[in-house]
């Protein structure tokens, strides 16, 4: 399946990633005008984004009123990165949390070396690795950014040791079936 984002120019969609890193710099810069023109360039950010939440938001309204919403609606938005990033921003995205950050781990550990386990209902995403030594630093950093990414709605990011087997149990009387009766 070939999505939208796939067919889009790499130039044009770093530039979306460059926008919003330099919207950032611009509320940040404001600041040395001092605390009042500050807050009122984010309040402008705020009102921008919630305008156009609202938009998104009657969009997709309109297109469930004409039955144009369908899966296959649903997961091309949810592919696209610039798409799925303002879905999440203003709450929309048509997959749940567990199911984003499931996809991420998969994507970040092919192998299921990271596997989520629960996100509760404060936020807390519980995940389990299986790896360990120098990989596990790395590939936690990684879970972690991974997880911010896909599910910003997370706080916190619990790692879960991996269960233990209680391995094998012998009985005692087998443990003497080959040795012969004791000597009196």
């Amino acid at each position: 399946m070939t999505t939208v984002e796939s067919q889009i120019p790499a130039a044009a969609q770093s530039d979306w990633a460059a926008a919003g890193d330099r919207i950032d710099a611009l509320v940040t810069a404001s600041a040395a005008g001092g605390a009042v023109a500050r807050e009122r360039a984010e309040e402008l950010v705020r009102l921008v984004v919630d305008l156009y939440g609202a938009g998104l938001e009657r969009l997709l309204e309109l297109l469930h009123e004409r039955d144009a919403l369908g899966d296959d609606v649903l997961e091309a938005l949810a592919a696209d990165g610039l798409v799925s990033s303002l879905l999440l921003v203003h709450g929309l995205h048509p997959e749940s949390a567990s199911t984003r950050v499931a996809n991420a781990l998969a994507a970040v550990a092919p192998g299921g070396e990271a596997t989520l386990i629960e996100i509760t209902r404060d936020g807390i995403a519980r995940v389990r690795m299986t790896a360990s030594g120098c990989s596990s630093g790395a590939l936690k950093a990684s879970v972690e950014s991974a997880i911010a990414d896909a599910a910003p709605e997370v706080v916190t990011i619990e790692m879960v040791e991996p269960e233990r087997s209680a391995g094998t149990v012998i009985p005692v009387d087998s443990l003497f079936s080959r040795v012969g009766p004791a000597a009196s």
